[in-house]
Parts: C-alpha cells; sequence; structure tokens
C-alpha cells in the first residue's frame, strides 16, 4: 500500500494543467475560457442560457443600473487591495487598470444629461460584500476574482459596452471603456505580477483559486444582466 500511495503522490506532482508551462494566468485563463459559450470564445463549453449579444435590447435604465453595481464592485476590489489584509495584495495598487474613478466620471455624464442615478442593487451589493468577506481569509480565491473582474472587463467587457453604446447612447464611448497608455502592457504588467504571487502558492492552493472561477462569472453575470433589466 504505501508503494501504491507513493507512486501517486508522484504522479500528482507530474501531472501538468493546461497552461502551466507558460505561467499561472494562463491556468485561470484556460478554465475561464472554459466557462465561455461557444459563440464567445472557441474554447468555450458552456450552453448559452440567454440570446446571443447581437439580439439583447439594453435600455439606459438598465445600463446605469449596471454601471452603479459595477462601480461597487470596483471600489470594493480597489479599497481591499489599498487595505491590503494580506501583503500580496499590495502588488495590486496603481496597475492603471482601475475603473472606480473612470465610472465616477461617466454616471456624472449621466446625471448631466437629465438621468436620475440608481442606489446600488442586489446583485452588486452581494458581489461586494462576498468579495470582503472573501479577501479577509481566502487570498486565493480573492484573487481569482480580481483577476477575473478586470481582465474580463478589458476584453469581452469592451464589446458589450460598444453594443450597447450602439444602442442605446448614439456610439458614445464611456470613459469605462478607456484606459491611460497601453492596454495591452497594462495587462501584462498585472500578468506578471499575478505570476509572481501565485509562484508561492502550493498546487493545493492554485487549484483552490481554479474552483472560485465558476462563482466569480455567477457574481458578474447577474451584474451583465441588469442591462437588460
Amino acid at each position: 500500500m504505501v508503494v501504491v500511495s507513493a507512486t501517486t503522490a508522484a504522479e500528482k506532482s507530474n501531472k501538468r494543467y493546461p497552461g502551466e508551462a507558460k505561467g499561472f494566468v494562463e491556468e485561470m485563463r484556460f478554465v475561464a475560457m472554459k466557462l465561455h459559450t461557444k459563440d464567445q470564445a472557441k474554447e468555450g463549453e458552456k450552453e448559452p442560457v440567454d440570446q446571443p449579444l447581437a439580439k439583447w435590447e439594453p435600455s439606459v435604465e438598465g445600463y446605469l443600473k449596471f454601471l452603479v453595481d459595477s462601480k461597487l464592485v470596483y471600489d470594493t476590489l480597489e479599497k481591499i487591495v489599498e487595505k491590503a489584509p494580506f501583503p500580496e495584495y499590495a502588488e495590486f495598487r496603481n496597475t492603471g487598470l482601475e475603473r472606480s474613478e473612470v465610472l465616477a466620471k461617466d454616471l456624472e455624464w449621466f446625471r448631466q444629461q437629465g438621468h436620475a442615478i440608481p442606489e446600488p442593487s442586489t446583485p452588486g451589493v452581494t458581489y461586494a460584500r462576498y468579495l470582503e468577506e472573501l479577501s479577509e481569509k481566502d487570498p486565493q480565491a480573492f484573487i481569482c476574482h480580481f483577476y477575473n473582474t478586470y481582465f474580463a472587463h478589458s476584453a469581452g467587457g469592451r464589446m458589450i459596452g460598444r453594443k450597447v453604446a450602439e444602442k442605446v447612447l448614439d456610439k458614445k464611448e464611456l470613459e469605462f471603456y478607456k484606459w491611460d497608455g497601453d492596454l495591452s502592457q497594462l495587462l501584462q504588467n498585472v500578468r506578471d505580477k499575478l505570476n509572481k504571487v501565485a509562484e508561492n502558492w502550493t498546487r493545493e492552493e492554485k487549484n483552490h483559486c481554479l474552483e472560485e472561477t465558476e462563482k466569480s462569472f455567477k457574481f458578474s453575470g447577474a451584474i451583465l444582466r441588469l442591462i437588460f433589466s
């Protein structure tokens, strides 16, 4: 029995995870892409539950709810890395990906156009509370949410922003979808930091981080659906 279990342990330690050779961020990306549908990404494996983006009918009111709840989530993430209950969070201060201030500008623009700005709703409040609690006790899971929130916005989030702007904002590009500097370089800098932080994790801790991906998709999906509420 001892020989068998020792062999199994050796096999486990030699197992390669998809993307592992390129660094942990590639592992996170691989898991995230599998949670997309086929029409969202070629690696997607999920069956679509909503109608395709092209058929969505957004409203300004729904979009405002989405922006308000998104701002609450970004406010929360940015306060957490500033406070850094775990020292590795401090690596993610002032990355250039921050969205809280630009969302404040966008909401002010809507206000000036005569729109009433709603209070944060259940999806945003629930997610923000979850992130606060998680960040105090589970750094691997928290980093999963950090990665997925910022990186998804820089990719699919921009495409959704464009589609919504075409339908309800006369193609106006919001500040939410603009970054100071070269976005691809900003993202690469954060990838490098994430890989560096994950170098200190055990394989079990890395897997725990990856397992949180589906939860991050559920929270962000609930906020995204506000656009069409």
